[in-house]
């Protein structure tokens, strides 16, 4: 095909699409089935009715070819985990008896049966259900709920394309199962696998598929030899099956790499690529290995991760350089819209300036349509189109907001010396148990207690107006006398003031900084029922006034026992927002940690002798590729010593991350020189105490021994396990006893017995070290 009938063929689609609906339905209908007042008829009525809306919305913006099977209950991973049938052996008796609550327990666990780990899915801010699998695992297909969803999509008229997760990606994402021995690698297992996925597309071709996306972006990776032959392998053998759709391979988050030409050879019908940001380099990666010919490429040129509007010209060009390489060129956002919040026009409260510099997922299909219809009828056709986003783009780089002269300049200023503490550790440690006389095993929180529906209430009381600000102040000081107390009566050594005043530890920062904007309908999903509004970094950042230093003191003012002054990271302040684009993110990095550092030096000055600097995001915003990664720790690392170094020798950093692969950033954690580091533990079985040992790790650790992320109550004896087990790893001396992550969305019972089992397994361990 010539570049011009390519161009003349072009469509509009996307990968996938925000499930939560305008108002959240997803989640209150979930949250209402687990509490018992939602009916599973009704739970699928409300999925039903969202997944229309979804593809209503896609087909009003101009989109050609929607996506079905992108929709979730709670994980696509987890949804590939039951269409391959890899259920664990102990959920098998629960989702055959029921497949519904099956399905909630391998995501959340009941009492008697912990669930599947969750990690994040790759460098996103989204937590996916990481498969187990051994050498035992026998798959079985399962296509009830991908048949299902293409059905629905057809009858209501829509040309649909289902999305399944390929199988190189699933097997690479999955872990050992419990008992398998850890060096298993469950990419041996593809030839098992693959006949099932024969009989997935078969069911999909036989429902009315024309075409079929399998998502591969864990070969946006680093691949070794065996992953590329395994890619090479799997679609050379679901490219030769006779009874199947039309195949499109997808790739994203990075440049394909060596996995280009692999697949641009293998016998299928389409490569979907990314092409903005770090990807940008498989456009020069794509005509190098000759192009697609006689393939369908689908070129992803919106960012589906960022919310800024596109660069409507800039992307134009990139189409009519792809066009040639390909039998056909379509147009696509890079990745499922799954990241991004649904509409931009809910934000009415958002400066209108600002709000022209937009694209949420609405949007960014609006910008893709538009695209494709740019390549397809002519830059001429959308000619008012393209004037109005120069003007948009030119009204965003010239504005005053983005650019604070003073806030530059003490950037500019910063030494190496400054990002260092005075004392180095071996000193600083001494003079920290000095200051604050704690027992061996020292138990602790991390920071949030239960957001109860009170606290909630009391909020949007005070944003209503149906309450003024001093009445809130003491519903939020009542709620801290109520955590210390308890605290204190539960036996805790060092205690939390709870976080009742904060709706997210990231906006409730982001709120208080200038360069920031908080939205209110801009909902993200995290996990499961779990959705966040990231802030979005408009401008330089500068911190007005202290943030979190009231608080802090009124709850030290009620116990004798050491408070932590409670912040988030800089890192993970740009990680969990979206950031701007315009300039490099050591940059931003370095600014925001500037303002943390102000906040950190108040509350050391208030009377804080232990300050977290939360850093979750640590690994998940850590580079695909390892070439990438130096320089990106080399800042990361930077800012976390720069919030953080301004305090005297027998003050006591720690931090906490949460719900990654911890292995490829040991050495950056030791980097950030902080006293004390809590870890998520408990569903890896204490994984990372192991690792932490083998790299030498010298400071004191807190792996979690409660996993917050489940409404199980771990008993006294299962804490006792897991602290034995660390124990094995971590000298007494620098253990600490703690949950995984904070407790914000646990109820109050769950987490009073929890806590209690909790201080008294520590008593246990620490009684037996005594004899």
């Amino acid at each position: 095909m010539t570049a011009k009938s390519a161009a003349a063929a072009t469509r509009a689609t996307v990968y996938g699409y925000p499930r939560q609906g305008r108002n959240r339905q997803l989640k209150k209908a979930i949250e209402g089935y687990w509490k018992g007042t939602v009916t599973a008829d009704a739970l699928h009525t409300t999925a039903a009715v969202l997944r229309r809306e979804n593809w209503q919305q896609l087909v009003d913006a101009g989109v050609n070819e929607v996506p079905t099977g992108d929709f979730s209950l709670y994980d696509h991973v987890l949804d590939a985990t039951v269409a391959v049938g890899a259920i664990p052996p102990r959920h098998r008796a629960a989702y055959e008896a029921d497949p519904l609550d099956g399905y909630f327990a391998m995501a959340r666990g009941t009492q008697e049966v912990a669930p599947l780990e969750m990690t994040k899915w790759f460098d996103t801010n989204y937590h996916y259900l990481v498969p187990e699998l051994g050498p035992d695992t026998a798959f079985a297909a399962d296509s009830a709920k991908q048949v299902g969803d293409l059905r629905e999509a057809l009858a209501l008229g829509h040309d649909a394309r289902p999305v399944l997760l390929g199988p190189v990606t699933y097997l690479l994402l999955a872990k050992p199962a419990p008992g398998v021995a850890p060096d298993f690698q469950p990419l041996t297992l593809l030839d098992r696998l693959l006949p099932v996925y024969a009989e997935l597309l078969a069911d999909l071709r036989a429902a009315g598929a024309e075409w079929v996306q399998l998502d591969e972006p864990a070969l946006a990776q680093d691949c070794t030899p065996a992953d590329l032959n395994a890619a090479a392998r799997a679609y050379r053998e679901l490219g030769a099956l006779t009874d199947r759709p039309k195949l499109l391979v997808a790739g994203y988050f990075d440049r394909l790499g060596g996995a280009l030409p692999v697949l641009a050879k293998a016998p299928i019908e389409g490569l979907a690529l990314d092409f903005t940001g770090r990807a940008a380099a498989n456009l020069d990666d794509l005509a190098a290995a000759g192009g697609l010919p006689g393939k369908r490429l689908v070129a992803g040129v919106v960012d589906g991760r960022n919310i800024w509007i596109n660069n409507l010209g800039a992307s134009l060009a990139t189409l009519a350089t792809l066009l040639g390489l390909a039998d056909s060129v379509d147009v696509a956002p890079s990745c499922s819209l799954l990241h991004v919040p649904l509409d931009a026009t809910a934000e009415r409260e958002v400066d209108p300036q600002i709000a022209r510099w937009l694209a949420f997922a609405r949007q960014k299909a609006t910008e893709t349509a538009l695209l494709a219809r740019g390549l397809r009828e002519g830059a001429g056709a959308i000619v008012a189109e393209l004037a109005a986003n120069r003007a948009d783009l030119a009204s965003r780089a010239a504005s005053p907001i983005t650019r604070d002269p003073a806030v530059r300049a003490r950037t500019a200023a910063v030494t190496e010396a400054d990002a260092r503490r005075a004392q180095p550790y071996a000193d600083r440690v001494e003079a920290q148990r000095a200051r604050l006389g704690l027992p061996l095993l020292p138990t602790t929180t991390i920071g949030s207690f239960p957001q109860t529906a009170d606290l909630r209430a009391a909020r949007a009381d005070l944003t209503a107006g149906r309450i003024d600000q001093d009445a809130y102040q003491e519903r939020m000081a009542a709620e801290i006398r109520e955590v210390i107390a308890f605290q204190e009566k539960a036996g805790l050594d060092v205690l939390v003031h709870g976080e009742p005043e904060r709706n997210d530890m990231v906006q409730y920062f982001a709120e208080q900084l200038t360069g920031y904007l908080a939205t209110r309908h801009g909902w993200v999903q995290s996990y499961g029922t779990r959705y966040v509004r990231p802030p979005v970094l408009a401008g330089d950042i500068s911190r007005p006034h202290p943030m979190t230093v009231e608080w802090f003191r009124y709850a030290q003012g009620l116990t004798d026992r050491p408070v932590k002054g409670m912040l988030t990271g800089p890192v993970t302040m740009l990680a969990w927002s979206f950031v701007r684009d315009d300039q490099p993110l050591a940059e931003t990095a370095r600014q925001v940690a500037l303002a943390l550092r102000d906040e950190v030096v108040d509350l050391e000055a208030a009377g804080g002798a232990v300050i977290q600097v939360d850093e979750p995001a640590l690994r998940e915003t850590l580079p695909l590729r390892a070439a990438d990664r130096p320089a990106y720790l080399d800042w990361a690392t930077e800012a976390f010593r720069l919030t953080t170094s301004g305090v005297r020798a027998d003050t006591q950093i720690h931090t906490h991350m949460c719900y990654a692969e911890f292995g490829d950033i040991l050495s950056a954690i030791e980097e950030l020189d902080a006293d004390v580091i809590s870890l998520e533990a408990a569903r890896s079985r204490m994984q990372v105490a192991g690792e932490l040992a083998g790299v030498g790790y010298p400071r004191e650790v807190g792996p979690g021994v409660w996993d917050i992320h489940s409404p199980r109550v771990p008993s006294t004896e299962e804490a006792v396990r897991l602290l034995r087990a660390g124990l094995e790893a971590i000298p007494a001396e620098r253990f600490w006893v703690n949950p995984d992550c904070g407790l914000k969305t646990r109820g109050w019972p769950e987490t009073q017995a929890s806590l209690e089992h909790l201080v008294a397994a520590a008593r246990q361990v620490r009684a037996g070290l005594a004899d």
